[in-house]
């Protein structure tokens, strides 16, 4: 995949906000309900607690609201809704009914590419910018609750729910954010990771763990390439919250210490495509990111997909 061309309208990330269900499930409430231990889940995972609950629509409209909220814009300033999900509150209509209920009048779609969706939905809200729109809300929303067999011992400590969302805003010509991307896919490796349709999700961990590195170090090398940048000038690398031993790996290949990774899967779970959107957003407003600063936004999913992105935070000019 390409840089982003010289002449192509930039655009930055004008606002964010995030939004989780009430009910916050313990690794000590998952050893009530299978054999499993809070030692095991957090020497394999780094996980301690998740949220569940809730729907894609409502977690979406909470998160969208905060980020629009940020951003200083009302409802009818927005060009388009991308979502990103694999967990549809319907078979279709999902984006539209989140666009109905925030008061958008534009264009709404959904974008299934699991946990690699909201890096997905990003570069194209940039195409759509590069294409005339302004303003593009993006949001990342599981309910992968839905959809985990709580019996599963192998799968029930890693999934969880909620929803990260954020404005991506046009701006002159040479001064948008997005230096450098990739978008990938290796449909040989679809039944690592996979969930029919009305069924649970299925994983074979081993193998997806060395995929998972490999496909997503490749990615993150291609959008610094193409950004012009190395690990060296990462001030913060955003990883898709899988398994803290999947970041760590990633992070001792790219060279980076792990105290430049954006870590939230102690207490968030795996939540697929909210999963990026919801790291960024907790470094920022935890002030980890200042203008001039080069992200790093990195993950993969079922499929198998993946996907990367590079930013100059505060855009380019």
């Amino acid at each position: 995949m390409p840089a982003t061309r010289p002449g192509t309208k930039g655009a930055v990330i004008s606002g964010w906000g995030t939004a989780f269900p009430e009910k916050v499930l313990t690794n000590h409430d998952l050893e009530a309900m299978i054999e499993t231990s809070d030692e095991w889940i957090v020497t394999r995972t780094g996980i301690r607690e998740r949220r569940i609950g809730g729907t894609t629509v409502d977690l979406s409209v909470e998160s969208a609201t905060r980020a629009l909220e940020m951003a200083g814009l009302s409802p009818d300033r927005i060009d388009a809704l991308v979502l990103a999900t694999t967990t549809p509150d319907r078979q279709w209509g999902t984006s539209s009914m989140i666009q109905d209920r925030l008061g958008l009048r534009c264009g709404a779609f959904d974008i299934n590419a699991a946990c690699s969706g909201f890096v997905y939905g990003l570069v194209n809200a940039h195409g759509l910018i590069a294409m005339g729109a302004d303003r593009v809300l993006v949001i990342g929303t599981d309910t992968l609750s839905r959809i985990t067999d709580w019996n599963d011992r192998a799968t029930a400590p890693l999934f969880a729910d909620g929803s990260g969302a954020m404005v991506i805003e046009s701006v002159a010509e040479g001064g948008g954010q997005l230096l450098g991307w990739d978008l990938d896919a290796d449909g040989s490796a679809s039944e690592l990771l996979w969930a029919d349709v009305g069924g649970t999700i299925n994983m074979e961990g081993k193998e997806v763990f060395r995929r998972a590195v490999r496909i997503m170090m490749d990615s993150a090398e291609k959008s610094m390439r193409h950004a012009g940048i190395t690990a060296d000038d990462l001030a913060l690398i955003v990883p898709h919250q899988a398994n803290i031993r999947i970041i760590q790996a990633a992070c001792e290949r790219l060279g980076v210490e792990m105290e430049r990774a954006a870590v939230t899967i102690d207490h968030t779970g795996n939540t697929s495509s909210a999963s990026i959107p919801v790291a960024l957003a907790e470094a920022l407003d935890a002030g980890r990111v200042s203008d001039g600063d080069h992200v790093l936004l990195v993950g993969f999913g079922g499929g198998m997909t993946a996907a990367s992105a590079v930013l100059k935070w505060g855009g380019t000019s």
